[in-house]
């Protein structure tokens, strides 16, 4: 694997090393080792899917609280996502800052959000799935959110139109966070 830092100090870009030959090629996706090596929570315990059927649906911005925040590997298997995190810990000099990637199957791309981020992606294309890897179990009272388009936040969005769940619609801006 290769390891690239984004602008937002914690967040990773994991790309694969593929050893290709006529039939296809094989690579590791994650690696214990690896990420103890680069400063990244190990821990896995939980692993989601989410599949998504029209180019343009929106997920987030979701994160945990403590003592249950989660560190998150996100991949795209199928389709293409446009992957964001945000910062939001509140000591960090970079707070309230944002950091994208595009994810597809074709380039196998991960991106690892630390905990005291919040997560979310929109698709690119229809019937895009993605799949998580998470160091915390999911715990729903721990569960929260900010809102996809505080405009404090200003995140770009590639697609005009939105796919949303009333849910992530009623979010709370980051000024209204406690």
């Amino acid at each position: 694997m290769k390891f690239s830092p984004t602008k937002l100090p914690g967040v990773w870009i994991v790309d694969l090393e593929k050893r290709e030959d006529e039939r296809g090629f094989f690579a590791r996706c994650w690696c214990q080792r690896e990420f103890e090596q680069h400063g990244l929570n190990p821990r896995l315990v939980q692993c989601s899917a989410s599949y998504n059927r029209k180019k343009g649906t929106l997920r987030g911005m979701h994160y945990q609280t403590a003592p249950h925040a989660e560190a998150k590997l996100v991949r795209c298997t199928r389709g293409a996502i446009y992957d964001v995190a945000i910062d939001l810990r509140p000591a960090s000099p970079t707070f309230g800052k944002w950091t994208a990637e595009e994810l597809t199957a074709d380039n196998g791309r991960a991106l690892y959000i630390p905990e005291g981020f919040a997560h979310g992606f929109q698709t690119l294309v229809d019937n895009s799935e993605v799949f998580y890897q998470m160091s915390k179990f999911y715990h729903p009272e721990s569960a929260r959110g900010v809102r996809w388009n505080d405009s404090q936040l200003t995140i770009l969005w590639p697609v005009a139109k939105k796919i949303i769940s009333q849910h992530d619609e009623d979010l709370p801006t980051l000024n209204q966070l406690p």
